[in-house]
C-alpha cells in the first residue's frame, strides 16, 4: 500500500465523518466509531472517490479493543502517520448539581479515561514523524449548565496540551485546533432552533482543518 494511515477515531459522523473522507483522497483510512451502518456509509462514500478505508466498529473506551486495533495497525502497515481524535460525549445540557451518575461517567470514560489509553497506544505507531491532532471547543467550558460536556472536554484537550509540549523536538507532531461551528447532531443538541444556515458545512471545515495541520 502507497498511501500513509490516517486513523480517525469518532469517525462515524460530524467532523470525523467528513475529515476521513476528505482524508481518503491521499491517506488509507482507518475508521473508529461504535456505529457499523455510519461506518458502512462512510466507506462507500470514500470508495466513490477512489480511496480506500479499513473499518473498525469499536468502543474508544475499551482498552483491549484499542490495543487489538493498534496491534493490527503495526503489524499490517508499521504504523500510522496521522491520527485525529474526534470521538467525544456530549453529555446532556444541565444544571452541575442535576448531573447523574451514569451521564459523567459515560462523559469522563469517553472525553477523559480514554485518553490515558489512546495516547500511550497511537504515540507509537506515530513514531518521531507522525502528527495527532485534537480539536477544543473553548467556549463550553465554564459556561452555564455545560459543566458536564466542558468540564470533561477541557480535562481532555489539557492532556492533548501537555503532549504537544513534551513532543516539541523529538515528535510526533500534536497539534490542538478549533473548529469553527458546524451543523452537526452534537450541536443541534445544544444550541436547538438555531439558524444551521450561518453555520460552517463538516466538509468545508474539514478541508480548512486538514490545510491548517498539513
Amino acid at each position: 500500500m502507497s498511501r500513509p494511515v490516517a486513523l480517525i477515531t469518532g469517525a462515524s459522523r460530524g467532523l470525523g465523518f467528513a475529515l476521513a473522507e476528505a482524508l481518503s483522497d491521499s491517506h488509507h483510512i482507518v475508521a473508529v466509531a461504535r456505529t457499523t451502518g455510519a461506518l458502512e456509509a462512510l466507506d462507500d462514500r470514500i470508495q466513490a472517490r477512489g480511496g480506500a478505508a479499513t473499518l473498525a466498529p469499536m468502543d474508544v473506551t475499551d482498552p483491549d479493543a484499542m490495543a487489538h486495533l493498534c496491534r493490527g495497525i503495526h503489524d499490517r502497515w508499521g504504523g500510522a502517520a496521522l491520527w485525529c481524535h474526534t470521538a467525544v460525549h456530549a453529555g446532556p445540557l444541565t444544571p452541575a448539581d442535576h448531573i447523574t451518575q451514569k451521564d459523567w461517567s459515560k462523559s469522563v470514560a469517553t472525553n477523559v479515561t480514554a485518553m490515558g489509553h489512546l495516547i500511550p497506544y497511537i504515540a507509537p505507531l506515530l513514531g518521531r514523524t507522525g502528527r495527532a491532532v485534537f480539536f477544543d471547543d473553548p467556549e463550553a467550558p465554564g459556561a452555564k449548565f455545560f459543566g458536564l460536556y466542558g468540564a470533561t472536554k477541557a480535562a481532555q484537550i489539557a492532556l492533548a496540551r501537555s503532549w504537544a509540549a513534551e513532543t516539541q523536538k523529538h515528535g510526533p507532531q500534536v497539534r490542538i485546533l478549533t473548529p469553527q461551528p458546524m451543523p452537526t447532531a452534537m450541536r443541534a443538541r445544544f444550541y436547538p432552533g438555531e439558524n444551521r444556515d450561518r453555520l460552517t458545512p463538516p466538509a468545508d471545515e474539514a478541508a480548512r482543518l486538514i490545510a491548517a495541520f498539513s
